[in-house]
């Protein structure tokens, strides 16, 4: 039996982080390698998951659909020729790629065992999100292969919604269990039960996929930004941000974290000063990312004038 192989997917801001924070937090004492993917130039998602215990590899050149050769290869190769042997694996992939390519290095490697792919979806964002004939492959197509799918951010979204993001997900990912969470709260003991099924046939083949529709703009702002301003600055973000996430210094000796996804922003105080530094991470449509009106909001929050 090789080691447990589990990948979580899921589109960009669905709690994909949030999920494996949970997880690393209940893991109990087992050594988990976690291969944290993130889709721009400074891998926030492996400075958020360090935290929580685990031994955490960062996987570079952008999402894992367009590096999932060597890249990966090499990370899982350095992770099966640990010793001790890990009692578990687990990659976070980007929100803009397949997280069933990533499955497949299990299939191929012997001395691993897919445990399962689990997807997550913003239940409050997905009608919008579905409505874009860009995102619609980008959110259907980690459904495909999913063993678990969980509806996330159910709180956000009204009954109507929710009936309709069930259904939307149902129909692209077949008959699957299909959970509906609030900041991605499953029982650990749940996760595991619901993913232990082993898969059926052989590698299967998929075309290459190079995803272009996709840009992400990152910043490391230096100075102190006013927590209202921020907290007003989220609430008014222009169009055309799909996701947003940071650290950014707040006080003197304050921090804070910054999220937003599909149209819900959250600042919050981070206990201790980040040990990369303040760092800000955009992603939107290829073209359609509004750079300089998020550089010139960030400027204004901590008084200054954004770089040109």
């Amino acid at each position: 039996m090789g080691i447990p192989f589990s990948v979580i997917g899921g589109f960009l801001g669905a709690g994909k982080t949030t999920l494996l924070q949970r997880w690393l937090r209940a893991a109990q004492g087992q050594r988990i390698a976690v291969l944290v993917n993130d889709f721009g130039a400074i891998n926030l998602d492996a400075a958020l998951v360090a935290g929580a215990g685990a031994e955490t590899i960062a996987l570079s050149n952008g999402c894992v659909c367009c590096a999932i050769g060597d890249d990966l290869s090499a990370a899982l190769v350095r992770v099966l020729d640990t010793a001790p042997p890990f009692d578990a694996v687990v990659v976070e992939a980007s929100g803009v790629s397949d997280p069933w390519r990533i499955a497949q290095f299990a299939l191929a490697e012997p001395r691993l065992a897919l445990h399962g792919v689990i997807v997550l979806v913003d239940a409050a964002a997905l009608a919008a999100q579905a409505a874009d004939p860009l995102l619609t492959d980008s959110l259907s197509r980690p459904l495909a292969h999913a063993d678990l799918v969980l509806l996330n951010h159910a709180d956000r979204a009204g009954a109507v919604a929710l009936a309709q993001a069930r259904a939307w997900v149902s129909h692209h990912a077949g008959p699957v269990p299909l959970l509906e969470t609030v900041q991605a709260d499953l029982p650990v003991a749940l996760l595991t039960a619901a993913l232990y099924q082993p898969h059926g046939g052989g590698l299967r083949s998929l075309p290459a996929w190079h995803d272009t529709r996709f840009e992400a703009w990152s910043c490391q702002p230096e100075g102190q930004h006013d927590p209202a301003l921020l907290r007003a600055w989220l609430r008014a973000l222009p169009p055309g941000v799909l996701r947003l996430k940071g650290q950014l210094r707040t006080g003197p000796a304050a921090w804070a974290e910054l999220q937003y996804a599909g149209r819900f922003g959250r600042l919050q105080a981070l206990p201790e000063a980040p040990a990369t530094g303040p760092a800000l991470v955009a992603i939107g449509l290829a073209g359609r990312l509004p750079v300089r009106a998020i550089a010139d909001g960030l400027a204004a929050c901590a008084g200054q004038e954004s770089p040109d």
